[in-house]
């Protein structure tokens, strides 16, 4: 072990005073070697000839020195290799690790997505919902508002059925007359029969009575046309009488106020009021014959009026 250790010292680097930054050691690097003295190669030239034994012995001192550099260095070594090993046991659990955690966000992703998409089409389906509720409240606006028209048509149907049932009432009652309403019609229709029978008869007796109007018209000018050639003869004879004196009159009674027709019922009377003598007996009959023509006149145009 020890030839082992000193063949090797030809090869191996002066130690490092610095050791390295190991990873995983909780900080601490592992002690530094203790140096080798630098006055000792110096003294090597002066002193190799005069002391042989010193030389041996710092030789074995500084192969000494080397070996504890050397079980430094491979306990370094050893201890770097544990903590390589470590090391490389905490990366793959590290890796092992972040593979999982990898793993585990690859499916908090998904799961992300999937909750995403799951709320995406929620929205949607909601939208969608909002939509026909929104239908489904214009819907119901409108079904209140025919409700409204149907309640109010329903009371107008319910005051006109009210009318009805009245009507119908008035109707029932009218329909129990309707014998009574039969017999009136009846009586009616005899009452017509005989009123157009007397109105064709008055119709008749119209054109009769016309036709007789029309002669006794005729008749009544003639005898007008007469009475005034009478009353003009009687005047000339009356001149006459008065020229040549009181004829028939032996008393001499003079009638100075005449006998004028003061007639109450407005007929013809005598407009000659003569203060000359006349015969009482003509006089007499001049007016009853002008009274008894306008008795018939007057008795003509009340039956002619009366029956128009």
């Amino acid at each position: 072990m020890s030839g082992r250790n000193r063949g090797s010292y030809g090869g191996l680097q002066p130690p490092i005073n610095q050791p390295p930054f190991v990873r995983g050691l909780g900080g601490h690097a592992p002690p530094p070697h203790p140096p080798r003295p630098l006055d000792d190669n110096r003294e090597l030239p002066q002193f190799r000839n005069h002391h042989p034994q010193h030389h041996h012995s710092i030789i074995e001192d500084r192969i000494a020195a080397q070996n504890q550099d050397v079980q430094g260095l491979l306990a370094d070594n050893q201890r770097l290799a544990a903590t390589h090993v470590a090391l490389k046991q905490e990366l793959e659990v590290a890796q092992h690790e972040l593979q999982r955690m990898m793993h585990y966000i690859d499916s908090l992703r998904a799961e992300e997505d999937i909750m995403m998409r799951e709320m995406y089409d929620k929205s949607r389906r909601c939208e969608v919902e909002l939509h026909q509720v929104e239908a489904l409240r214009a819907d119901v606006q409108k079904v209140r508002a025919d409700i409204k028209e149907l309640t109010s048509s329903r009371q107008e149907l319910t005051s006109q059925v009210h009318l009805m049932t009245q009507d119908l009432g008035r109707l029932t009652a009218e329909l129990q007359q309707i014998p009574t309403l039969t017999a009136e019609i009846e009586n009616t229709k005899q009452e017509l029969q005989r009123a157009r029978a007397a109105i064709d008869y008055e119709k008749k007796g119209y054109a009769e009575n016309y036709e007789h109007g029309k002669v006794m018209e005729q008749k009544l000018v003639a005898m007008a046309r007469e009475l005034e050639k009478l009353r003009a003869e009687i005047a000339n004879s009356e001149s006459r009488a008065h020229a040549t004196g009181p004829v028939g009159n032996p008393g001499g009674v003079g009638y100075g106020g005449g006998y004028g027709n003061h007639d109450p019922a407005g007929y013809a009377v005598n407009p000659y009021q003569p203060n000359y003598a006349m015969n009482p007996v003509s006089y007499i009959f001049l007016n009853t014959f002008l009274v008894g023509i306008a008795c018939l006149v007057f008795d003509q145009e009340r039956a002619l009026r009366g029956r128009v």
